[in-house]
């Protein structure tokens, strides 16, 4: 793909797709990874966007949060486990169904916390004053499962940082 059309894909896509991207393409030079972002809104996107990555030599994904992806997870998780298409998924959910790697917020931690800001609340704060807080705690959810379909050697210090490991 020609630097021209990286560009414009990165100008086509979602609003809060540019963040994500933005994040990645900066890592992805140190890495030695060409990024290709992709618009998915529905599933005939998804599949064409899927084989076409499959069709590439080294290929995968990096399927980020989105209505589009939320609405059609099953299907990317079959679309990728039918091209054995490595993919890192952004949820808990799409390891436990079948995708091979998730890493994302930890969303019991996040409950938690956001009871603090309740009891916060409760006792007069204005809810205008509380700070704005960012996950700081991740995991990580490796299927094994996945990985040995794949024909995937997960090394085993990946493993052993991992919170959680599907057998």
């Amino acid at each position: 793909m020609t630097a021209a059309e990286r560009k414009r894909r990165q100008r086509n896509l979602l609003p809060h797709l540019k963040f994500f991207c933005t994040a990645i393409q900066t890592v992805a030079p140190s890495l030695r990874v060409e990024v290709s972002p992709v618009n998915t809104r529905d599933a005939g996107e998804i599949e064409r966007a899927v084989a076409a990555f499959a069709r590439a030599p080294n290929g995968g994904l990096i399927v980020t949060a989105g209505a589009a992806v939320t609405l059609h997870r099953e299907l990317i998780i079959t679309l990728a486990a039918r091209h054995k298409l490595p993919a890192v998924y952004y949820e808990r959910f799409f390891a436990v169904a079948g995708g091979l790697i998730s890493y994302g917020p930890d969303y019991v931690d996040q409950y938690r916390r956001a009871a603090g800001y309740f009891d916060r609340i409760l006792k007069s704060e204005k809810p205008a004053d509380l700070l704005i807080l960012q996950a700081t705690k991740f995991a990580l959810v490796i299927n094994l499962q996945t990985a040995e379909a794949f024909g995937i050697d997960v090394p085993p210090t990946l493993l052993a940082l991992a919170d959680e490991v599907i057998e």
